[in-house]
């Protein structure tokens, strides 16, 4: 259509609204936009001091497990873990889209449509079509590379080694250093937002957020920004709820079994091969909360392809990292 608008339509991923580009045009982000999404991430670091802790669902007082459908994180086992430092928030959308326009990789998950004059000039994510607050929610990775790649190119572009957290980085922050909780709050219990109890797909920005912890069934609701509930007592943000997060361990079920007890990392492989699963934690993030499922001790393997989760980044190095 000459003269027309094309629109970027997001394969159940992104949506792109760009006047007058092609796919082939996609404007690399700007020196000052690529400054300002570094330079946030590396401000919201959160230092993790190392220590020992129980990996695994330690159980309740009375000695009943927290999850009872699964056995693949029981019973707990004794681990230490050098200092690192892991995101406060989830990663954004902004970020994530800066980091895919960058790499050239972001016309990878659109599509074209014809659409008649428009004035939208924005990147929008599928679930948040018309809110203003896009930029600040959760991201959901296209798929375990994009995400880990992500933190790779953050890591570049800091001069740190950055990857996403392995499942036990991951857990010993979410439980504040190993304490004994079932979830990543600021009490250790969960308050779900009552407002998103119901069947809805668009959250209303005028109605803020109650309790502590957004967990909605569906992926098609539309998350809150980022930090919109209270954090864990290490300053970490959302570890229970909005999206659940990708880790870097492929997923093996009797992974407890056989792990280090010093930094331990899942298999350099994966178990099986024809079916490759990376562990994905926080399922609070999916909604499951049925025996325990919503807990910060269940793990569980996912598709590599798979396009509803989240994800935070950490730095593989024993001593803070200073902020500019």
């Amino acid at each position: 259509m000459p003269g027309g608008k094309r629109v970027f339509c997001g394969l159940g991923i992104i949506a792109l609204l760009i006047s007058g580009c092609s796919s082939s045009e996609l404007p690399k982000p700007t020196s000052e936009e690529l400054e300002q999404v570094v330079q946030a991430a590396q401000n919201n670091l959160v230092y993790v001091k190392g220590g020992s802790f129980l990996l695994g669902d330690v159980g309740k007082p009375d000695g009943r497990y927290y999850t009872v459908l699964k056995d693949d994180n029981k019973p707990a086992i004794e681990v230490t873990l050098d200092s690192y430092s892991i995101g406060r928030y989830e990663t954004t959308w902004h970020e994530f889209l800066i980091y895919l326009r960058d790499v050239e990789r972001a016309e990878q998950y659109v599509q074209f449509r014809e659409e008649p004059s428009s004035s939208i000039r924005d990147v929008r994510s599928d679930e948040d079509p018309l809110s203003p607050n896009y930029r600040l929610k959760p991201a959901k990775a296209p798929n375990y590379g994009e995400a880990e790649g992500y933190c790779q190119w953050l890591g570049e572009k800091l001069g740190l080694p950055i990857s996403l957290p392995t499942e036990s980085q991951w857990e010993y922050a979410a439980r504040s250093r190993g304490k004994n909780v079932a979830y990543a709050t600021n009490t250790g219990e969960i308050e779900k937002d009552p407002y998103l109890r119901r069947p809805i797909e668009y959250i209303d920005p005028s109605i803020p957020p109650t309790g502590n912890a957004l967990s909605h069934s569906s992926n098609r609701t539309e998350r809150r920004p980022v930090g919109s509930y209270p954090p864990n007592p290490l300053g970490l943000y959302d570890m229970t709820g909005n999206v659940a997060e990708w880790t870097r361990d492929w997923y093996q079920e009797d992974f407890y079994q056989h792990a280090s007890k010093h930094n331990p990392e899942g298999p350099s492989a994966p178990p099986a091969p024809e079916d490759p699963q990376k562990v994905v934690r926080d399922w609070a993030g999916h909604g499951d909360h049925t025996g325990g499922t919503g807990t910060v001790f269940n793990r569980g393997g996912v598709p590599l392809d798979s396009s509803t989760n989240g994800f935070r980044c950490v730095v593989n190095h024993p001593d803070p990292v200073s902020r500019d």
